[in-house]
């Protein structure tokens, strides 16, 4: 049965690949019992995936003595997630777009395109050590203004 309260939890995880599988399985029970659907929990899995790797391996550089700081939220109408490395950050914006170019043979950036695009929030601090996101049940919709800016 969905719970009525959201799931808060926070936590501090070592920088290895093995220490956040029990957070994903954890993670992904609670979607299941507050009936996300299946692409939702998708969505979410990778977006970790892809978070976590960006923080223990350009973060944490793959040093074990340091943490990975998580804290989510398992909400009826949306999972949000922040997670904090211990390196010294980086500027989102000066990594190039994987899909143009000579980037598109490339590795980097691609985990940061799929965290973009599967996920409805994604935001750094302004270290670029921690980054925010949120996965809506239901996608917000657009109103007629935000709808013509965007055209």
């Amino acid at each position: 049965m969905a719970s009525r309260k959201p799931i808060n939890r926070s936590m501090a995880v070592e920088s290895t690949s093995s220490a956040i599988v029990g957070v994903y399985k954890q993670i992904l029970s609670e979607l299941k019992a507050n009936k996300y659907k299946q692409e939702d929990i998708f969505a979410v899995h990778l977006a970790l995936e892809e978070a976590f790797t960006n923080a223990i391996t350009h973060g944490n550089k793959m040093n074990s003595d340091k943490e990975v700081k998580i804290d989510y939220s398992v909400a009826l109408d949306k999972f949000e997630i922040s997670m904090m490395d211990e390196g010294e950050g980086f500027d989102p914006s000066a990594i190039p777009d994987p899909r143009y170019g000579e980037n598109l043979y490339k590795i980097n950036g691609r985990g940061l395109l799929l965290m973009h695009s599967y996920m409805d929030v994604v935001e750094f601090n302004d270290r670029g050590n921690g980054v925010r996101m949120v996965r809506y049940k239901e996608k917000p919709r657009l109103t007629e203004t935000q709808g013509q800016a965007l055209a």
